[in-house]
This record gives structure tokens, C-alpha cells and sequence, in this order.
């Protein structure tokens, strides 16, 4: 396509002139001073009207690449004689002089809400501006690791994976991550086995009580895993370098010898493991499931950090699936993506929403070999998730249920390696990720925008494009609403919570909930049509309508992406008149 040269506005004009000066036939029905200088030049001073107009006219193609070199009739016609011919010449004309004069209707002065609609108008429409600000909205973003919000990054790029928090930070004021997101609604946390039952049926709750604690007192709830083993560094009793209780070494369980990441593993088939193992997930179930400050639990039901399924075979790995299914009928449940050829497809379908974490976003490993060029190497973005997600049976599971990004490496690592950052978002949208764990490792300056810009819109993002509903109300009767809401996110939300408008006149509020389950907002645009109760108790006159998406003690807990402040929590949306 040729590409154009922009025109200044004496040459716009002179344009205009010589079409009219050469096709007069066409513009004989305009008015006659259509077919003036000065018109056009005094039509072009009209401001931000005649400037937006403007624009439009200095890369048009009939006045740039199209124009002809040696203006005539002839010529002239041979640029618009195509499809329409000359009929568009003073239409053309006629919309650029109705643009560039264009002026706003003059409106009376507001004095009272209602002064902005005119007295036969019905209804309202109110279209909320867009925010592009960070919110710090529950079950989706970014999380700490083994440790809270506010609390210090790692002080290098290496971390803690083994185990989490067992000394917690005193209750303070919440302070921003340094380097970080700087404001994260989630934690995640892990423990091995060991540390959690260090004797049969000898539980360290008070582990787990403080991580609650801990997280609430900061703003957050945890995501947790406890680790069926990891390697217990620095231990030299070969039974001891895994890092499974003693005790159960003392039941006779069977093992296994020169395991990949250890010394030693247990034989996961033993009916030992089943039992003593699943005893553990049934107690921690009972005692937690449900448990507010707990977001979701993995499945993590063998191998080293529970990771890889050990040697389980698929009816063993199915029994353990099982078990955590019955223990944990309230909190959601999250299945690790390097189990999923263990756990056959009937299993993930038939019982509950399993959401899914994989635990190497951002591989885009490189290798260093003389036989495969670097950049065809085995990596998990490409050899991996696409495959495991797809055999898995889980590749749609994200409608109803969170996935889980657990970073290969940390953001440090990712930048030491050369990663490209704008494929690993990428990728983290295709799979509609909602939660991020980088470790807790700072973000290098250079790519910390990107980050915190993939931040922003993982999970659910909302946006109110428009609610149309009545300018008048009467007590105690039904009102139509109309409702467009834009997920602008990669995912929707997985809690019940409920849309509500909260009506305030005076001291009186009255809180009327919609019938709309907002886990069906997938990412992309959601209308839907209620008709609502307007509550009675109302004097005549104002009352003032805020937009809000409540649990079920009525307390707001989701943020829309609107500008403004908010009022307790609840957006101000619009005013209705009670009569």
C-alpha cells in the first residue's frame, strides 16, 4: 500500500477547490457557498472538530496517492468513477463541512441528579470508566512463597523449596513487597511430611494454624502442599536423606534403592504408603477442609516434593486421587501437572473440579550440546505443558476450575538465561493462567513492567462497560436491568460470590443480590437481563445506587476495574428517583 504524505491545510483546501472547481455537475445541488475559499477555510478554524476532520482529510487518498498530477475533469473523474462515480463527491463534501462544524448541544445547568436526563426520558445508562490500575483482587495474582506479603525477598536467586514457614512475622502494618507485586492477596506454602507428623498421629498443626494466622493478619489466604518427601540435605543416615518420617521407615515400609533425586524413595505401591500416607491427607482434611484462610490444596500424592507420582502405579495413584477427593469436599483442590499420565481421565471428570498447576512456567531452556542446536533443545513450553494438558484431558478445565503457574526457576534465572519474556506471557495467557508463584525472588528492573502488567490481567479482571436500568422506581416493585460486564482477564472467577446492588437513602440500606452466577464470566464480554425487586421502606426522592460482588455476609469482596473511590468497598454506580 502506497504510503501516504500528509497535507497541510492549505493543501486540503486546495483539494477541495479543484474537485469543485473541475466536477461541477456533481456539486451543483450544494449550496452555493460550498463552492467558496472562504467557506472552507472558515469551516476548518471550528476547533477540535475541524482538527479531528483534519486528520482524516490530510491522508485521504483522493487528495494524496490518488490526486491527479495534472488536475481536469478527466483525471478527477477517473479517481471516483469506481462503484459509486461522482455521487459520492457531495456527500463527501457535505460530511466533511457536518464534521468539521460540529458543536455539542448546550445543556442546562445540574442541579439535582435528575436534571441530566430530560423529563421524558425512562431509563439511564451508565458506562463506569476503565481503570488500568494494579488491584489487589482475592484468588488471583501473584504470590509470596514460604513466606507473607510485605516480608523480605529471598536475598539471592536461590530458594527454599523444601520447606515452608515455622517462624512467622508479628502482626504489623501490611507494607509492599520491594521488587515485588505490591500488593498479593496469596501465599503459597509447603512442608515435607516429616515436619507435619514427626510422630504417628502426632500432628504439628501449630505449623499450619500459624501460617493462617500469619497470612490473614496480612491480607491473604495459602495455597498448600504437603510434600510426601524431599531430600533431607546435610543428613548423613542414608534412611534419613529422604526426608520421610522415621516412624514410618520403622513400619517395614519397602523402598527403593538410587532413586533419581535421592539415595533412597519409598515404594509408593507398597499398601504401607496407602495407608499411612492417606491417614495423613484424611487428618489434615478433617481438620481443614473448608478452613477460610486456606485457598486450595495440591494433590500431591508422591514422589520427591510430591511432584512427579514417584513409582505409583495408576491404581495407586487413582486410590490417593480418591482420598484427597473425600477429605477435601469444601477447599479446592489443585493437581499437579507432572501427575497427570498417573490419573486416568474418568477420574479428573467424574469427581470435582480439579484445578491444575504446572510447576515450570517460563522453561525455555537453551542447551549448550554440539549435537542439537540451542534452540531446539527439550524444554516444558514446547515438549510439555501443550502435550500433558491435552493427553491430561484437562484442557478445559480453566472454566471451572484456577490454574496454577509455578515459575521454572525464578524471574532472576530467566533473565540470567536469556529467556524471551514476551513468549513466557504469552504463554501464561493461552492457558488462562490465574495464580503466579515466581519464588519470591525480586524482579530484575528490566522486565519488572512486564511483569507487573501480566499481573494485572491473570484471573478474573472486570470491567463495567454499561448498566441500563429506570431513572424512577416505586417501592416494593420489579425493575428490568440490563448488564455488560468485560472480563479483560485470562480467566474467570471460581467462588460463589454474588453480584449486588446496595441502595442507600439517608441511614437506610437495602442490599437486592442478582441470580447471575458471575463463575460463568469467561474472558471477553458477559450481557445478561435481570428483573430486580426495588425494596420497599424508601421516601420519595434519591437514592443512590453502588455496584458490588458480595460473599455471603453481604461484605464486598471483588474489586471492579472502574475508576474512582469507592464507598466501604462498593462502587458508586448512579442515583435512582423513588415515586
Amino acid at each position: 500500500m502506497p504510503k501516504n504524505r500528509k497535507l497541510t491545510r492549505n493543501q486540503v483546501v486546495d483539494r477541495i477547490m479543484s474537485v469543485i472547481k473541475h466536477l461541477p455537475e456533481a456539486v451543483k445541488e450544494l449550496p452555493e457557498d460550498f463552492k467558496t475559499r472562504s467557506y472552507w477555510e472558515g469551516v476548518f478554524k471550528n476547533g477540535e472538530p475541524a482538527e479531528r476532520i483534519m486528520e482524516v482529510l490530510r491522508e485521504l487518498p483522493a487528495f494524496t496517492y490518488m490526486v491527479p498530477k495534472n488536475p481536469s475533469r478527466k483525471s478527477w473523474i477517473k479517481v471516483f468513477e469506481k462503484h459509486m462515480g461522482l455521487r459520492q463527491v457531495p456527500e463527501m463534501l457535505r460530511k466533511i463541512s457536518a464534521y468539521a462544524r460540529f458543536t455539542p448541544v448546550k445543556r442546562k445547568r445540574i442541579k439535582y441528579w435528575r436534571d441530566a436526563f430530560g423529563k421524558g426520558e425512562a431509563i439511564q445508562r451508565v458506562r463506569p470508566v476503565e481503570s488500568d490500575e494494579y488491584i489487589h483482587n482475592p484468588h488471583r495474582g501473584t504470590t509470596t512463597f514460604q513466606r507473607f506479603q510485605g516480608e523480605a525477598v529471598y536475598p539471592s536467586f536461590i530458594t527454599g523449596d523444601t520447606f515452608g514457614p515455622v517462624t512467622f512475622p508479628s502482626k504489623g502494618k501490611i507494607k509492599d513487597n520491594i521488587g515485588f507485586i505490591p500488593r498479593t492477596t496469596l501465599t503459597y506454602c509447603r512442608w515435607p511430611w516429616a515436619w507435619l507428623e514427626p510422630e504417628k498421629r502426632k500432628y504439628r498443626w501449630d505449623i499450619i494454624d500459624n501460617t493462617l494466622k500469619a497470612a490473614r493478619e496480612a491480607g491473604q489466604t495459602v495455597q498448600l502442599r504437603f510434600q510426601p518427601y524431599t531430600e533431607n540435605w546435610g543428613v548423613i543416615s542414608k534412611t534419613s536423606r529422604v526426608n520421610l518420617p522415621a516412624w514410618y521407615w520403622e513400619t517395614g515400609a519397602a523402598r527403593i534403592e538410587k532413586s533419581r533425586f535421592t539415595a533412597i524413595e519409598p515404594d509408593h505401591n507398597d499398601p504401607l504408603y496407602l495407608k499411612h500416607f492417606g491417614e495423613f491427607i484424611k487428618a489434615f482434611g478433617k481438620r481443614y477442609d473448608g478452613h477460610p484462610d486456606i485457598e486450595s490444596v495440591d494433590v500431591a500424592y508422591g514422589g520427591y516434593w510430591g511432584e512427579g507420582g514417584g513409582n505409583c502405579l495408576p491404581r495407586t495413584a487413582n486410590k490417593l486421587v480418591d482420598i484427597y477427593l473425600k477429605s477435601f469436599k469444601k477447599t479446592q483442590l489443585i493437581l499437579l501437572i507432572g501427575t497427570l499420565q498417573d490419573i486416568s481421565k474418568t477420574t479428573v471428570k467424574a469427581k470435582k473440579a480439579l484445578g491444575f498447576r504446572a510447576d515450570c512456567i517460563g522453561d525455555l531452556s537453551l542447551g549448550n550440546s554440539p549435537d542439537v542446536p540451542s534452540h531446539l533443545s527439550w524444554n516444558h513450553t514446547f515438549d510439555c505443558y501443550p502435550k500433558c494438558i491435552e493427553e491430561g484431558g484437562v484442557k478445559e478445565a480453566w472454566k471451572t476450575a484456577p490454574v496454577v503457574m509455578e515459575s521454572c526457576g525464578n524471574v532472576a534465572t530467566w533473565v540470567a538465561n536469556g529467556y524471551d519474556f514476551d513468549t513466557i506471557i504469552r504463554e501464561g495467557y493461552k492457558y488462562h493462567t490465574s495464580v503466579f508463584m515466581p519464588k519470591n525472588v525480586f524482579y530484575p528492573e528490566k522486565v519488572r513492567e512486564k511483569l507487573i502488567e501480566f499481573d494485572k490481567k491473570i484471573g478474573y479482571r472486570y470491567a463495567v462497560r454499561q448498566v441500563l436500568m429506570p431513572i424512577e422506581v416505586k417501592n416494593g416493585t420489579g425493575f428490568n436491568i440490563e448488564t455488560f460486564i468485560d472480563n479483560v482477564g485470562a480467566a474467570p472467577i471460581y467462588r460463589p460470590y454474588k453480584l449486588a446492588l446496595r441502595f442507600t437513602q439517608g441511614k437506610k440500606i437495602k442490599i437486592v443480590k442478582f441470580k447471575k452466577d458471575i463463575r460463568t464470566w469467561l474472558p471477553g464480554h458477559n450481557w445478561f437481563k435481570e428483573n430486580l425487586i426495588f425494596s420497599k421502606g424508601f421516601k420519595k426522592g434519591e437514592v443512590k445506587v453502588a455496584l458490588g460482588i458480595i460473599d455471603d455476609k453481604n461484605l464486598p469482596k471483588v474489586w471492579f476495574a472502574i475508576k474512582g473511590k469507592t464507598d466501604k468497598d462498593w462502587h458508586p454506580l448512579t442515583s435512582m428517583d423513588v415515586v
